[in-house]
């Protein structure tokens, strides 16, 4: 596997399949790790952070489900590299800004990525397409129980698995949803319902996690309490909150479908046109247009669109990706062209 090799495909998680992929693009897990007898990334000098940097490296070429994996060291990499690993959902902002002594692990199928030097020493994620939370449960567990065999985590029989941020110690996992949720938007539910899932200690955030806002109808749900609770618990309490979302949602698209469709379909039609036919588009239009292409597909309005195309324009008309395509440095107006070019062609390609 080489690094290029990502341009040729879109990871698993984006497929468009899975239980209700109409409204939930994907579910995540991600889990905290640190290194006993080590200081947190952010205490850590040069040599601390080299020395996590190689254990890991080594441990991850002895594990059977990374097999095959890429381990990138991100100090040789440029800035549009390392956004475009952000752009894949492959690892944070943060991870691409400081990236001294700092690296990525990704499998084949881009559904697992592990962070080395984030916030903590290992940040394991693993996502699948719709919602199934359980499958992303036993594929990460599976990860980290041959990790913990191999590397010595920082745990105490207390506390749990010690970790840099305090809300992330105990089992160190922060599960996440993402969702796609236009008919609340439109029908002005969407405030209540977020408003009521902070009382129950979720957060949520936009297309790419912590620090993004909502675009393009695109919410991630995860939680924000992980001391005190078990594993079980804690995916027990996110599919609740996220079951009860899906069922506004559904509702709220039934209302939509049935007192307002001129409305909906006039929408639905006009961004599927200038997604179609337009020259110039910018990437924050480029999202919202691109979620109502969507709603109108699962909605039967548009009839043969293939919902994993739509998840793959979400990301191919990303910025970094735009540039990795080309292999060179763009303007924001040759972006803006280079987007619709590729959106022309793609819709072009649905219709053979």
């Amino acid at each position: 596997m080489d690094f290029n090799d990502f341009l040729n495909h879109i990871g698993g998680w984006l497929k468009g399949t899975g239980p209700h992929a109409d409204i939930v693009i994907s579910s995540r897990i991600r889990l905290a790790r640190n290194l006993e007898k080590m200081p947190f990334p952010h205490w850590a000098k040069k040599e601390n952070s080299e020395k996590v940097l190689v254990l890991a490296e080594s441990a991850f070429k002895r594990v059977e489900d990374l097999k095959d994996s890429l381990f990138l060291r991100l100090e040789s990499f440029d800035s549009i590299d390392k956004q475009f690993l952000v752009e894949r959902h492959l690892m944070s902002n943060e991870h691409a800004i400081r990236s001294n002594q700092k690296g990525l692990l990704v499998n084949p199928e881009e559904n697992v990525a592990i962070m080395v030097n984030e916030e903590d020493h290992l940040r394991i994620q693993v996502m699948e397409s719709g919602f199934d939370l359980d499958a992303t449960w036993r594929a990460i567990n599976s990860v980290d129980d041959r990790l913990s065999e191999l590397l010595p985590y920082a745990f105490n029989a207390d506390w749990g698995y010690l970790t840099a941020c305090p809300t992330n110690t105990g089992t160190g996992m922060r599960g996440s949803v993402m969702l796609h949720l236009p008919a609340l938007v439109m029908m002005r539910q969407i405030n209540r319902v977020l408003e009521a899932i902070a009382k129950l200690s979720f957060t949520a955030r936009g297309l790419y996690g912590e620090g993004t806002q909502a675009s393009g109808n695109f919410f991630q749900i995860s939680n924000q309490v992980s001391l005190g609770q078990k594993e079980e618990e804690i995916l027990g309490n996110i599919k609740g909150v996220i079951r009860q979302i899906i069922d506004q949602e559904m509702k709220a698209r039934e209302v939509l479908l049935a007192e307002h469709r001129e409305l909906l379909e006039d929408r639905v039609w006009r961004s599927y046109g200038t997604l179609k036919n337009a020259h110039i588009i910018s990437s924050n239009e480029t999202v919202e247009l691109l979620s109502m292409f969507r709603l109108g597909s699962d909605l039967g309005i548009l009839k043969g669109v293939d919902r994993g195309l739509i998840n793959e324009l979400f990301i191919l008309t990303q910025p970094s990706h735009l540039q990795k395509l080309e292999n060179k440095k763009f303007s924001a107006n040759e972006r803006d062209i280079k987007r619709a070019q590729i959106i022309r062609e793609k819709l072009g390609m649905n219709q053979k």
